[in-house]
């Protein structure tokens, strides 16, 4: 499914909700109560499904929890103001379910799927071996992706890894001509003056390490 391309697209979609409102609510009650329960796992299946076979009703129903006033205006602009306060509506009765509903919307139309967007990190330290320990846990959503604990320099391979990665898809998005929009290369931007600060950190803290001798208290 593509995104919203025309007024005239935006205008069928949300026609479509209307038609099914009241259906649509009651499984959106559905889903907020698997989010209230924690269930995030079943939550986030029920919603491809959703999307798999009521395309035209999934979009306008993410776009409304997106509460953003450029897509209501485009609805009032449209519409009317009736269809547009029916979705501000939602935005204000189902909030919990904007998140899932945002990252199912971008494996469905970007292709992307389970985006991390919290990572849970403690630290501690093995006295016998005299090594620094790293744990985290990923989610997307509230759904765990996974859980890790190592070594710091076990960390930095990982993250070798994905910036390698990185690097690789950027290759190859120049080796064929491909571009990359505007709002993506002001992110990439931004991460890599981040890793700089903390690798310029990290530089100082092996430094300190170097001059402290093995096994000083």
């Amino acid at each position: 499914m593509d995104d919203v391309d025309s007024k005239e697209m935006l205008g069928t979609v949300v026609e479509e909700f209307l038609d099914h409102e009241r259906g649509t609510r009651a499984l959106l009650d559905e889903f907020e109560k698997l989010s209230i329960e924690g269930e995030y796992e079943q939550l986030r299946e029920r919603i491809r499904e959703f999307a798999e076979n009521n395309q035209e009703i999934f979009y306008t129903v993410a776009l409304a929890l997106t509460n953003s006033p450029h897509f209501f205006g485009d609805v009032e602009a449209q519409l009317g103001v009736g269809p547009a306060d029916t979705l501000r509506d939602l935005a204000e009765t189902y909030p919990s379910l904007a998140e899932p509903f945002y990252l199912v919307r971008l494996e469905v139309t970007q292709d992307r799927h389970n985006p991390v967007t919290e990572l849970d990190v403690a630290t501690s330290y093995h006295r016998e071996e005299e090594v620094p320990l790293v744990s985290y846990s990923a989610s997307s959503g509230g759904v765990t992706l996974y859980d890790y604990k190592g070594a710091p320099h076990e960390v930095l391979q990982t993250a070798t890894f994905l910036v390698e990665a990185t690097n690789d898809s950027l290759e190859a998005a120049l080796a064929q001509n491909h571009s990359v929009n505007t709002d993506e290369l002001s992110e990439l931007i931004d991460r890599r003056e981040q890793l700089e600060s903390q690798l310029n950190a990290l530089q100082d803290h092996i430094d300190a390490l170097r001059r402290k001798p093995v096994g000083d208290e």
